[in-house]
């Protein structure tokens, strides 16, 4: 294992030296407090490469937005057809996504549709379940952030993946439920909780499980390659 096989991050709150590994980036993360040594936190990250690479091995693998893949749409699989007499703009025909133009182009344009396909549909979900709250929501964004689903601004402005459009329609829909009940509880207290399950319909336990099980493999579609097997 080489020394750039390994993100060294300080943190100022950190009282040990630790080693996790993070399947959205496929790379280990070497967490060292403010004062510890760096060559004696590399040598002990080195004599892990055995775990290293059992946890490389776990890794998704990418799945490239090119003719004849599979997609997740709103959860539900479908194939990028390429035919060059279509539309440049992708369109859905039953199980298909179908996309014209230059070959070439064929990532960019499916994953442009899905960022824009995302946002329509998460702006409707949001708008559902703020007239149910009774609260404003300013605007409604997508990103593409490594770390969360979705965020809730205190003016109101809401944010999320886009890639929640590749998850399970009722994924996406707790998620939007989660943020908008962040437009009465800025926290995450049992309050809160409940409101999010009213304004659901249930606990939506089940779709928290799903996002801390499979999301991680959703930031695989669209990559074109990877750190799988080192």
């Amino acid at each position: 294992m080489e020394d750039g096989d390994v993100d060294v991050v300080r943190h100022p709150r950190a009282r040990r030296t630790k080693l996790s590994f993070d399947p959205v980036s496929g790379r280990a993360r070497l967490t060292l407090p403010p004062r510890a040594s760096l060559r004696r936190a590399l040598d002990w990250a080195r004599g892990q490469r055995e775990w290293i690479e059992r946890q490389r091995a776990l890794l998704p693998c990418p799945r490239p937005f090119v003719a004849d893949a599979v997609v997740p749409v709103e959860g539900v699989d479908r194939h990028i057809v390429w035919d060059a007499a279509a539309g440049r703009l992708p369109r859905l025909d039953g199980d298909r996504l179908v996309v014209g133009g230059p070959a070439e182009m064929v990532p960019r344009r499916v994953a442009a549709w899905l960022r824009r396909h995302a946002l329509a549909v998460l702006a409707d979900d949001t708008a559902f379940y703020a007239a149910r709250a009774g609260v404003e929501v300013t605007t409604v964004t997508v990103g593409d952030p490594r770390g969360r689903w979705g965020s809730c601004a205190a003016h109101g402005a809401i944010r999320y993946s886009w890639r929640l459009i590749l998850a399970p329609a009722d994924v996406r829909r707790a998620t939007a439920a989660h943020e908008v009940a962040h437009r009465v509880h800025m926290n995450h207290s049992p309050a809160f909780h409940a409101l999010v399950a009213t304004l659901y319909g249930r606990d939506p336990a089940p779709e928290r499980a799903w996002l801390r099980a499979h999301g991680a493999a959703l930031h695989w579609f669209g990559r074109s390659g990877g750190v799988r097997g080192g």
